[in-house]
């Protein structure tokens, strides 16, 4: 698949460097799996910023891929995963239309919720942000299955004693102390590669470029990354950081992003989202994450990011998803929990149930 890609689409991404005067318009590539089925029109030149770097800066929402599962014929299964293919990439034509339909179709759950006076639902279908149906039925291309790796006997160690406040299948959670939350239940991050894939709500990610410099903007925690270019300053391994350590460089007309000296701590992936292991999936100083931002044409570019960790993963995992730039998406600021209650109040609610005291007269302590 993606020796395939690289090739239907070789002028776009190993063309070299194009100065301003020099810049190249591109022969048409028609759609097809190997770009999303998102074409490249012909005579497109890709555009530069004023100092001559390929110009990928602008807002691009994930909620675009959200409807897909992180994996292929887990969680929503396109149809069900007794009749699922696991070495078929994306849905045909007909199977996309039908789905376009449905989503069209679909009830306004928000709108219901209102009308019959249903506050709590209709607040979470108002933060939670649209996702149309998408061709590509998971976001994990390489193993070609769709399918997540098998966890070292040391990963799956690290995750069992993992905490959370997503639970996983039959798990009973019990709060008595901040350290029984994640990361991303306490607002401190998502981590990475968590950061960089879809979630239900707060999904910008907005791309800035200065000279000799990346901006990566995440809406999710108002995470930032800022991103050397051609930078090979050795990070001794002792220094880490959430989002860890990222240097950049240019192939062509496509940015190639490594990072590593991830603190250790998040979580792997999103366990929320459809699709995703139900495990508690850590992460080690070892992962090594490399990117992959290539523009096709004027509204959309691809993304691709490989995940490397082994003391926790037997072997690495690709996702893949076009993204769509939208000028009109709005980030907005991410207070998290207001007024830091969310993990107090759990905390008190969680040892009320473990002595008994369930029900109205379980009192939360007020400020």
């Amino acid at each position: 698949m993606f020796a395939t890609y690289r090739t239907a689409i070789g002028v776009l991404l190993f063309a070299g460097f194009e100065s301003i005067a020099g810049a190249q318009s591109h022969p048409a590539v028609p759609p097809g799996p190997d770009n999303f089925y998102i074409g490249t029109p012909a005579g497109w030149v890709h555009p530069k910023t004023p100092w001559g770097d390929p110009d990928l800066q602008g807002v691009y929402p994930e909620n675009f891929v959200g409807s897909v599962p992180m994996q292929r014929c887990v969680g929503r299964g396109r149809g069900g995963a007794a009749a699922c293919d696991p070495q078929k990439a994306f849905l045909t034509e007909e199977e996309f239309k039908a789905a376009q339909t449905r989503f069209e179709k679909a009830p306004d759950q928000f709108k219901n919720a209102e009308q019959e006076g249903q506050a709590g639902r209709q607040f979470l279908r108002g933060v939670t942000d649209p996702e149309p149906p998408q061709r590509q039925t998971s976001l994990i291309f390489d193993p070609p299955d769709g399918k997540f790796p098998e966890m070292t006997l040391e990963g799956k160690k690290q995750g069992e004693a993992m905490k959370s406040g997503w639970a996983m299948a039959g798990e009973h959670l019990i709060f008595n102390s901040y350290q029984d939350f994640d990361l991303k239940d306490r607002c401190v991050t998502h981590g990475m590669p968590a950061s960089m894939l879809p979630f239900h709500y707060n999904n910008g990610i907005q791309i800035f470029q200065v000279p000799g410099q990346v901006i990566i903007f995440i809406e999710m925690i108002h995470d930032v990354r800022i991103i050397p270019l051609n930078d090979n300053t050795p990070v001794p391994a002792k220094v880490q950081q959430w989002l860890g350590f990222s240097r950049g460089h240019w192939e062509g007309n496509t940015l190639v992003v490594e990072t590593t000296n991830v603190k250790p701590g998040a979580m792997m992936v999103n366990s929320a989202m459809p699709g995703t292991p139900q495990i508690h999936i850590p992460t080690s100083d070892k992962m090594k994450i490399t990117e992959r931002f290539t523009r096709i044409n004027n509204d959309y570019l691809i993304y691709e990011i490989k995940t490397e960790d082994p003391v926790v993963l037997t072997h690495s995992w690709t996702a893949r998803m076009p993204w769509k730039n939208d000028p009109n998406y709005k980030l907005l600021e991410y207070a998290c929990h207001e007024d830091n209650r969310m993990v107090r109040d759990w905390i008190t609610v969680s040892r009320a149930e473990q002595e008994g005291r369930t029900g109205p007269n379980v009192k939360v302590p007020q400020k």
